[in-house]
């Protein structure tokens, strides 16, 4: 089959100029594999085969390219192809494109835009960043309460291929205020005579559209919705937010969140379309910061240099009580931040956490003490050295514990990411804190 061919085949047929074997090929591809072909040619061969594909396949293989890739393709055609393609695109998928684009290109492409879109456009452009109002469509299918099931079917067929989904109805009144929502399949089993308003419940979810896109990703997730209508203050129906959407929000909130927990600031764009300066300025800010916090480390072991000069085995144990501490911390704080961001916990329930994290330290010390003790005192330092590492470990355990769960509450509570509580940070607290315990126990037990 053509579709099974791999990139050196493509590349082949392009060698050879066989435009007709290359165009039933690209052209029976699913659009996402078509999208990571071109993404992984040169910009000249991606144009080639872009050009190729027909004008439905073209828009939905657009919207699933990456921004530098799109903004290439969209200088190398004509102002009449990129009129097409630009209004061929979905809304949201529109308002994505120019998200990422500089504003001057943004106000040269709006002028190519037919004047309803272009007010479609400026309208969902205007919305905050990461607003639902961003991310929704206004291509959605609304019913009246005193239609009949009949008059609703030949409504659906009539506007319904224009559609984002017809899997969901809306039924708004006559100043279009949204006022119940009806799956397709209630309609389907309904007797033609009957009206709309005999199927309704009255009962459905909706989102207002200045509100955060992940917070309508978590909506939809708990109640289980394809489909979330979004609507104003007042209640009018503006537009709807897909499923499709809301997988691209999780994905991106999610990939933030683990490049925010690992010092890293949030990349625009995925790793391979970033350059190297731009992989090195959202890395080395952090970096140099904590550098610089690790200067906390090497002046207490500096503050404590007599204790360790009278008995060296203690430097012995430095490594596993402060690499310990940083692994207990970052745990405990990973399990909180994610359980802030899927909304099982909030910052109310800091009390709870506390008792639970007390608890969970407590326990998780005195195991990894019982350990360190039983190695100091038997192969490193005798029973005074086993006793002074074991009461450590479980002391720097439990603080750590505390503090890997507390610190994301409290960046909550003053309205900052939780994560960037991140573990290297974390891990360079608790380095300076776990020394000075350490050698503070050191000192009382042993008398220097």
């Amino acid at each position: 089959m053509l579709k099974d061919l791999l990139l050196p085949d493509i590349e082949e047929l392009i060698e050879n100029r066989d435009w007709r074997n290359l165009k039933d090929a690209i052209n029976d591809w699913p659009e996402p594999d078509v999208a990571d072909l071109l993404e992984n040619m040169e910009k000249a061969d991606a144009y080639l085969i872009f050009r190729l594909l027909g004008k439905e396949k073209a828009v939905k293989v657009f919207s699933e390219l990456e921004p530098p890739l799109q903004r290439t393709l969209l200088q190398q055609l004509g102002n009449e192809k990129v009129r097409q393609l630009l209004n061929e695109l979905s809304p949201d998928d529109r308002t994505e494109l120019f998200e990422d684009l500089p504003g001057k290109i943004t106000q040269e492409l709006l002028q190519l835009l037919a004047p309803e879109q272009r007010k479609e456009a400026l309208q969902l452009v205007g919305y905050p960043e990461d607003s639902v109002g961003r991310l929704m469509t206004p291509d959605y299918l609304s019913l009246r309460s005193h239609w009949t099931i009949e008059e609703a079917f030949k409504h659906i067929r009539r506007y319904g291929k224009d559609a984002e989904t017809i899997n969901m109805l809306y039924v708004v009144d006559e100043n279009q205020v949204l006022v119940d929502d009806i799956p397709l399949r209630r309609l389907i089993f309904a007797e033609l005579t009957d009206r709309i308003e005999s199927i309704m419940d009255h009962q459905f979810f909706a989102v207002q559209a200045d509100a955060d896109q992940e917070h309508a990703a978590r909506m939809m997730q708990h109640y289980n919705l394809t489909a979330l209508p979004v609507i104003d203050k007042e209640g009018v129906l503006l537009g709807i937010v897909t499923v499709d959407d809301v997988i691209d929000v999780i994905e991106e909130e999610v990939t933030e969140d683990i490049q925010k927990g690992a010092s890293v600031v949030p990349l625009e764009l995925s790793y391979e379309a970033t350059s190297v300066w731009g992989l090195y300025r959202r890395r080395v800010a952090w970096l140099s910061l904590l550098a610089v916090a690790g200067f906390l480390s090497s002046s207490v072991i500096a503050a404590f240099e007599t204790t360790l000069s009278k008995i060296v085995a203690l430097a012995f144990f430095i490594p596993v009580l402060i690499d310990s501490g940083g692994n207990t911390g970052s745990q405990s704080a990973t399990l909180i931040i994610r359980a802030l961001a899927v909304g099982e916990l909030t910052a109310g329930k800091w009390a709870k956490v506390i008792r639970k994290e007390v608890a969970i330290g407590v326990l998780l010390g005195v195991s990894l003490g019982a350990i360190l003790y039983i190695w100091g005192a038997f192969w490193q330092g005798g029973s005074q050295i086993g006793l002074v590492v074991g009461l450590s470990m479980i002391a720097i355990i439990f603080i750590s514990n505390l503090i890997g769960g507390l610190l994301p509450l409290v960046l909550r509570k003053l309205n900052l990411d939780p994560a960037v509580v991140s573990s290297p940070l974390i891990t360079t607290v608790i380095d300076a804190t776990g020394l000075v315990i350490y050698f503070s126990i050191a000192r009382c037990l042993l008398k220097i």
